[in-house]
This record gives C-alpha cells, structure tokens and sequence, in this order.
C-alpha cells in the first residue's frame, strides 16, 4: 500500500512504497477512432510492462467519444489482460480524458503516452524511477533534450522550436518541451495541481507543466528516441491557435491570482521561496549579443504566427496579435537572458514599460514613413530605405531604453 506522507511532509517528497498487489504504475493512453493501431500498441505496452517493469501496473485506454470500433476493440483487450482497464468519455479532448482518468486513479504514479508510441519505451523506466524514489514531481519526455534522438519532418521540427521558445518568452518556462505525449505525476502532486488545470485539449500538458514549475514542484526531463508519425490527424494550424489562446488565458489567470500559485507553491514547493535579487548584470557587449540573438528569434517568431494565424482570423488581425506576443515574449526574454534579471519582483512593471518602449519604436518606424508621404511622393526604394534607417533607429531606442530605463540595475534593486 502507498505511504502516506506525514503531516508535515510536501506532497511529492515522500518514496513510494512499492511492496503492493495494487498498481504502482498507471500508463493512460487517451484514443480517439484508433480502432487499427490501439490493438498493436496495448500489446506491445503490456509485453514491455511485463518483462520490464518490476512493480504492479495498470493501463487504462480513455475513449475520447470514438465513433468507430475502438471502444469494442478496448472492452475485448480489458477482457484478455488483467492489467488492461477501459475509461469511456462522451466528449473528446485529451486533457478531459487525462484529467478524468488521473483524477480517480488509485496509482501512486500516473503516467500517460499517445497511442501511435513514438516514444522508445526504453525511457519509460528512467521517466518513472525519480518520481517512485521521491526525487522529483513530474517528468516528462524531451525530444529537445541534449541526447535526444528525433526522426520527424523539417516543418514540425520548426514549430515545435518556435512554440517552446515562445514557452519560454511569455511563460518563463524552463522545460524544454511541453509536447511530447511521454509524461508522468506522482499522483499526490496531480490531485493538487488539476483543480487548476483548466484546458481540455492539447494546451493541457503546458498548463500542468506552468503550474508544477511556479508552485516549485521539481520537473524531471528525460531525452527520448522518438520517430513521427506520418499519419498523425493533429490539425496543426488549428492546435496552435489553440495553444495561443492558452497562452493568453493562463498568463491572465496567474497575474490575476485566479489560480493561487502562492498557496501551491506553499503546498508544493520544495524549498523556502528564494530573494529576488538582482546579481550582476552582464557586459554591454554580452548583452548586445544577447539583445541580438533575442531579436531575431521574436522576428521568426512573429512571422511563424502571422503566418499561422493569418488564414483564420484575416491579415490585420494577425498582425496585431502576433506583433503583441511577440513583443511580450520579447520583453520577458530580454529580461532574463540579455539584462540576468530572474524572479517575478518588478515583472508586470517590465512588460508595461517595455510595450511603452514598443509603441515609441512603432510610433518613430510609422512617424518616419508619414512624413516621408508628406512631403514627397517616395518610390517604394525611399520607402525601404526610410523604413530600414527607422527601424535601425527604433532598434537602438530600444535598446537604450531597455538597458537604461526598464531594467536599469538600480531600479530593480529598488524593487
């Protein structure tokens, strides 16, 4: 039976005691209208489970409302294997089936892959063992590890990049991918953590992992071998609109204290909150580097969005909210990685200073080109040429701005 953590013990701390007849282990594989590939994946799982896992398990295949055979296919194998359970939903959604089947599950450690198993299940062992010892919180499967090995498509590739380093611009993530359908929770840190996690769909492995990391939770990541799926049914465009407007929601419900982050983080947290405090700034020329670097990841970033966006909601509303974004992830990034400064002290303070200075590099780049109008009629080469010496002259404004005013160190230090 599990070990109950004293009082006075955090959820997550504790080692699991796995000398149980009960399932130490439950493997969640949430299906929708995969009546041709549930059957081969169940029994490849169920083999390596069997031959390689030393304590009880379970795996529960959670039916997202299928409207072919797969919900048969799933009763016939639960009645062949013992160890095979099925969980039926009337709606889709894999956050919903995860948070439902998580939510009553009697496992101490809960996990869940998606059924195509393009993760080597050679990592499942070492994604499992911290969260048993009592390690870490979480762990999740990283195709964008050091070590990882992927074989998957030039276009997902990017995208996945870009989303992540989105991640970390707008969410201050510090996990490397929030996507890989290769995850687990020790199940106390899960009961804590999904009253909050309000997405349904594919933003919910996002949402939980933003929530463990500012509740303090410690996130084990393991590189995978990992082989796409070529005939994966994810609707891209749709999934990161989606993802967008998660984005949106959770960073609202954080600053807002919708979800109260300081009361996980004391339920949660492993160790005392630390000080803010600013440390040494880096060299100009480290941060020109830097300020450079991030520059040119916002402008990739934006065109990825634009481009994403533009079919689904029209060319100028596109604009607007990629150029929005991507001005907030470009001020948080600057934050922490050209000026060093980390903690959330001051952080709503930046982002309004740093759209002011947004706004005054817009106003001088669109000021510049209605001049230019007024007292001449340009050729499009003056237009580009007055547009490239204006956005020059917007970049260091900027620059200028940033260092000197929003994250001056003295300032900071003030708080």
């Amino acid at each position: 039976m599990t070990i109950s953590p004293p009082s006075t013990a955090r959820p997550g701390t504790e080692p699991i005691d796995t000398r149980t007849t009960k399932p130490v282990l439950d493997v969640v594989i949430p299906v929708y209208n995969e009546e041709t590939d549930l059957e081969p994946c169940i029994r490849r799982l169920h083999a390596y489970l069997g031959s390689r896992f030393p304590h009880p398990f379970r795996i529960t295949i959670a039916d997202n409302a299928s409207t072919d055979t797969t919900l048969r296919v799933a009763e016939r194998l639960a009645r062949e294997f013992a160890e095979v359970t099925v969980a039926h939903l009337d709606q889709k959604g894999r956050g919903r089936a995860l948070h439902a089947v998580w939510s009553t599950s009697d496992a101490p450690v809960l996990a869940y892959m998606d059924v195509d198993l393009s993760t080597d299940l050679a990592a499942l062992s070492p994604l499992v063992a911290p969260l048993i010892s009592g390690h870490s919180d979480l762990a999740i499967g990283s195709r964008l590890a050091r070590g990882a090995r992927v074989v998957r498509g030039p276009k997902r590739e990017f995208l996945s990049r870009c989303y992540n380093l989105l991640l970390r611009g707008t969410l201050a993530a510090r996990f490397t991918d929030a996507q890989c359908g290769f995850k687990a929770i020790r199940a106390d840190v899960a009961h804590r953590l999904l009253p909050h996690v309000a997405d349904t769909g594919w933003f919910f492995d996002t949402e939980l992992l933003v929530l463990a990391q500012r509740a303090g939770s410690r996130i084990h990541e393991v590189p995978v071998d990992w082989v796409d799926d070529p005939d994966s049914r994810v609707d891209i465009v749709a999934t990161a609109v989606a993802d967008l407007k998660g984005i949106v929601r959770l960073t609202r419900a954080t600053a807002t204290g919708a979800v109260p982050v300081s009361r996980l983080r004391e339920q949660l947290g492993r160790g005392p909150i630390g000080v803010d405090t600013p440390g040494v700034p880096p060299s100009l020329p480290t941060q020109l580097v830097r300020f450079a670097a991030v520059g040119v990841a916002s402008t990739l970033a934006y065109l990825l969005l634009f481009v994403l966006m533009r079919g689904v909601v029209g060319a100028q509303a596109a604009n607007l909210v990629a150029l929005g974004l991507t001005a907030v992830a470009n001020t948080a990034a600057n934050r922490r990685v050209t000026f060093g400064i980390r903690g959330a002290r001051g952080a709503g303070r930046h982002q309004f200073e740093g759209l002011l200075v947004f706004g005054l590099g817009l106003l001088l780049t669109s000021g510049s080109l209605t001049l230019l109008n007024a007292l001449t009629t340009p050729g499009i080469a003056l237009e580009v040429s007055v547009l490239v010496l204006a956005n020059l002259a917007a970049t260091v404004l900027r620059f200028l701005l940033l260092r000197g005013w929003v994250f001056h160190p003295a300032r900071n230090r003030e708080g």
